[in-house]
Order: structure tokens, then C-alpha cells, then sequence
């Protein structure tokens, strides 16, 4: 559930408050009998992460601000702090609860509620029987209270409301979420913020002979989908759109090159890059930043069924070069690939795709990072970094040299899917890099979009990885662009 989130002005003697404290002071002003302010005091001195008190009409929490951090980690500790009390909040059964600060930096209350809320995500569409003896609940309105500036509490809502429907979609199991419904359900988003939509079906990806998706969907009953995303807003300050990239395989097997092992455990959610790419539309379009940007979409399952494809197949992609395919379960590059060449026709700025593509990006970063690379200008990876920092989605940087393309190089095509073992992470971005006449970024968010335990407010149900990175990144990147303005003689 995700509570409503208001801001007030004053707060009485009888709210739930959470105080965030930038000193290891109790304020004066929090209304606590002698002996509830001396325990409180007490635990200020042990340097405890946060203080409970319960007044039996009232629940007071104090979360002390570990000031010997950047103001960034600071920000993710009040993240991490209010999913770690998530479960006592939710056991309080608060209709209302405050978060206000004392004496702390500009944004710590929001970074709060941000965690507060995250934290709150379940999916739990497909539960028939209640849990009788659990009668807790979230809080229904978290009310936020200081200088708060309104923009930044929309951005707050809009932005957690997008991470809460691509978790969804992450979760929707894939006997309920086929491609076409994933298109569907990204028209939805389009509708509910103001993006446009179009879905070219299988008839017309035919037309376009994107090669790689139609071969990955060889195996399913279920046609394969390409969705174009726009947001274009009338103030927009780029002469070129940016254009966005994400991975939609609804559930991969492995093709013939089955996973084995409990490999396929998490595979309905190998669809999380282009969910990202949906949320991220949500973000920019509910909060009108005036940004030009394009997203695709290619979605598919990938199986060992049908006319499955197979290894030593040779595929001719959209844009006509030739693969060879030595790995059936190398398919989310195939699909991006064609996505990546029809990017082309919009002249893009810059190409950013993001994806849950190889494990040996998780095997390198964990889950502690998500691996970039690319040939883009650098001001766009410091300004990747800058958003990283600030939402706590931080990236690691991989070299992106050009002989980690020659194990790619194949005998009886242009080139391979696969160039072995070593550098998985780094070959899969070169390959997608044949594939882009502009400048690109690839994102690998395989070890922070498939979790197997909740990492706080990361949900292990689809944490959502990357939307809040790009979201940030592209307002961002919105306010470097220098508007020139017409001078008195209209140059």
C-alpha cells in the first residue's frame, strides 16, 4: 500500500511524530514527560540509530543524522533507518504519522519518507486468504513538515508511484504478463502521465526485419511486441531527443541453451529494463520535465518451443549485418541490438539502453553497483555518477576498449552473439555498440535488478533498479542545456 502524503504547517501533542535530528539534542519543543526526555537523552549518548516512545496515545521516534558522513551517504542512512523501522511503524498501526527535522540539511525529511515509503511496496494481487492474526497496517498519510519546497514533494510522489508500478510489472508472473500485455500495461502508464504509446506488432517488427526479435520469439505462441515511448514536451530544451532502451524479455528459459539449476528462478523479472524505461516515462512526464526524450521497448519470452532458434543459426538484423548465434541465452542483446539500430532513425543526442544482461556483471559489482560502459562524452557519465550519488543507485565503470571486441569477431558472419567467459559483461556491451551509429551508454542492472533479499528499501520483489538513476540523471542533464535567447535584433 502506498500512503498519502501530505505536508503541514504545525504539529500538535497528540501526532505520531518521527524528529530527524541534526544534533543529539532533544527540541524543546517535543512534547515528552521528564522521564521520556532523560531515557531519550540517554540513548542520544550511546549513539543508538534511532529512539522509540511510545506515550501509549502517541508514538515519538528520533533518528539521529551520522554527521560524519557526505551529505549523500547521509541522505541513504535515513533511507536504510526507515525501512529498518518499517516494521515497528506498521505495528503502531498509525493512520498518520509526521516526519519533521531538527536543525538537519535541506532534504533529509524527504530522503525519509522516500525510504518510508519504498519500504512499504508488497505484491499481493494474487492472495485469496487474508492473514487473520495480522491486524497491523501502514500508516494511511504520512504527513511531511519544514521548509519543504512543493516541487521536490511531487518529485518524491511521482517518482516512488513509478517505482511502485514497475515493481508490479517485475512481479506479474508470465502466465499473466505475456508481451502483448506488458505493451498494454505500458499504454496504461502513457495514459495515466501523458506520454504517447505505439505498439508495432508482429506483422510490422516483420516488416522492419528486425531480425534478432523475431528469431529470440521463434520459440513462444506469443507474438513479440515493439513499443515506442515519446515524451515531448513543448518547453523541451534539447534540439535531439536522448533516447532510453530497455530490455523486455518477459520470462527467458534460455532457449535451447537451457538454465539450469535454480537459474530460471528469478527469469520473469529479465523484463526489468524495460519496465524501467516505462517508469522512468511516468517520472518525467507526471513531473513536466522539459527534456525530449524516446524509448523502445522490444519485448518477447524467450523459449526452446516452436521453431526455436539455435545455436549456428545466422540472423540478419534490422539494421542488415549478419549474426552468428554460438549461445542461445545471449538473447537480450539480439533484441537490443535491433532496438539500439532503430534508435538511429531519430538522430539521437545520445542512446542509453539498460538492462538485467549478463551475470557476469553481477559476479563483478554484487549488488552494491550497477556496471556502465559506453562511448559517450564524459559529461554524461560524471552526470550519471552525480545522479548515482544523489539516489544512492550508484554506478561502477567498465573499460570499454576496443579489443574486448575481438573475441566478437566471427568466421562465417559479422559477428558473434557471445565472445566466451572472460569480460562477459564488457563483450555484451560491445556488441550492442556495432549496433549504434550515435553515442551510447549501456546499463547492466543484473545484480541490482535481480535481488534474492530485500537490501532495506530495495525490495527483493523487483527493486526497480535504475529508474530513480535515469529519472534523476535526466532532469539533470535538462538543466545543463543553455536556452540561447533571442538578442534585441532577433539573433
Amino acid at each position: 500500500m502506498k500512503p498519502e502524503v501530505l505536508t503541514i504547517s504545525r504539529i500538535t501533542p497528540d501526532h505520531s511524530v518521527v524528529y530527524i535530528l541534526g544534533n543529539d539534542k532533544i527540541p524543546d519543543s517535543v512534547t515528552l514527560t521528564k522521564s521520556e526526555k532523560e531515557y531519550a537523552k540517554k540513548q542520544l549518548l550511546q549513539k543508538a540509530e534511532y529512539i522509540y516512545i511510545n506515550s501509549y496515545f502517541k508514538c515519538t521516534y528520533f533518528v539521529r543524522i551520522k554527521d560524519d558522513l557526505p551529505e549523500y551517504r547521509q541522505k541513504e542512512e535515513l533511507r536504510k533507518t526507515a525501512s529498518n523501522l518499517r516494521k515497528l511503524i506498521r505495528s503502531n498501526n498509525h493512520d498518520e504519522l509526521v516526519i519533521t527535522s531538527c536543525k538537519a540539511f535541506s532534504g533529509a525529511v524527504e530522503a525519509f519518507a522516500e525510504g518510508l515509503i519504498l519500504s512499504f511496496y508488497s505484491f499481493d494481487r494474487f492472495k485469496t486468504i487474508e492473514d487473520k492474526g495480522d491486524n497491523t497496517h501502514y500508516p494511511e498519510r504520512l504527513l511531511l513538515n519544514g521548509d519543504l519546497k512543493e516541487n521536490d514533494i511531487q518529485w518524491l510522489l511521482e517518482t516512488t508511484e513509478a517505482v511502485f508500478l514497475v515493481r508490479d510489472l517485475i512481479n506479474d508472473p508470465p502466465n499473466h504478463l505475456n508481451a502483448t500485455a506488458l505493451a498494454n500495461e505500458i499504454s496504461r502508464m502513457g495514459k495515466l502521465a501523458g506520454f504517447s504509446v505505439e505498439v508495432l506488432t508482429k506483422g510490422k517488427i516483420e516488416a522492419l526485419k528486425m531480425g534478432g526479435l523475431l528469431a529470440v520469439n521463434r520459440g513462444s505462441i506469443d507474438p513479440p511486441v515493439f513499443c515506442i515511448l515519446e515524451w515531448n514536451p513543448a518547453n523541451k530544451v534539447n534540439k535531439k531527443p536522448v533516447v532510453l532502451v530497455g530490455k523486455g524479455i518477459i520470462y527467458d528459459t534460455g532457449g535451447l541453451n537451457i538454465k539450469t539449476g535454480d537459474f530460471m528462478a528469478q527469469m520473469k523479472a529479465d523484463m526489468a529494463g524495460g519496465a524501467t524505461v516505462a517508469g522512468v516515462f511516468y517520472s518525467l512526464a507526471k513531473n513536466s520535465v522539459p527534456i525530449h526524450v524516446i524509448g523502445l521497448v522490444p519485448a518477447t519470452d524467450n523459449r526452446p518451443g516452436e521453431n526455436a532458434y539455435t545455436q549456428g543459426d545466422i540472423l540478419t538484423m534490422y539494421n542488415k549485418s549478419t549474426v552468428e548465434i554460438n549461445n542461445t541465452d545471449a538473447e537480450g542483446r539480439l533484441i537490443l541490438a535491433d532496438a539500439i539500430s532503430y534508435a538511429d532513425r531519430f538522430s539521437p543526442e545520445i542512446i542509453i539502453d539498460i538492462a538485467t544482461l549478463t551475470g557476469s556483471a553481477a559476479m563483478t559489482f554484487s549488488n552494491k553497483a550497477i556496471a556502465v560502459m559506453g562511448n559517450a562524452d564524459r559529461k554524461y557519465f560524471s552526470l550519471l555518477e552525480e545522479a548515482g550519488l544523489e539516489v544512492y543507485e550508484r554506478i561502477a565503470e567498465l573499460p570499454f576498449w576496443d579489443e574486448y571486441g575481438e573475441s566478437l569477431k566471427s568466421d562465417i558472419a559479422d559477428i558473434k552473439n557471445v565472445g566466451g567467459r572472460e569480460a562477459g559483461a564488457i563483450t555484451a556491451g560491445k556488441f550492442l555498440e556495432t549496433f549504434a551509429r550515435s553515442p551510447m551508454i549501456h546499463l547492466d542492472i543484473a545484480g541490482t535488478g535481480l535481488l534474492k533479499k530485500d537490501d532495506y528499501y530495495r525490495i527483493k520483489e523487483g527493486p526497480g533498479s535504475g529508474l530513480r538513476l535515469l529519472a534523476t540523471f535526466l532532469k539533470k542533464l535538462s538543466l545543463t542545456y543553455q536556452v540561447k535567447k533571442p538578442n534585441k535584433h532577433g539573433n
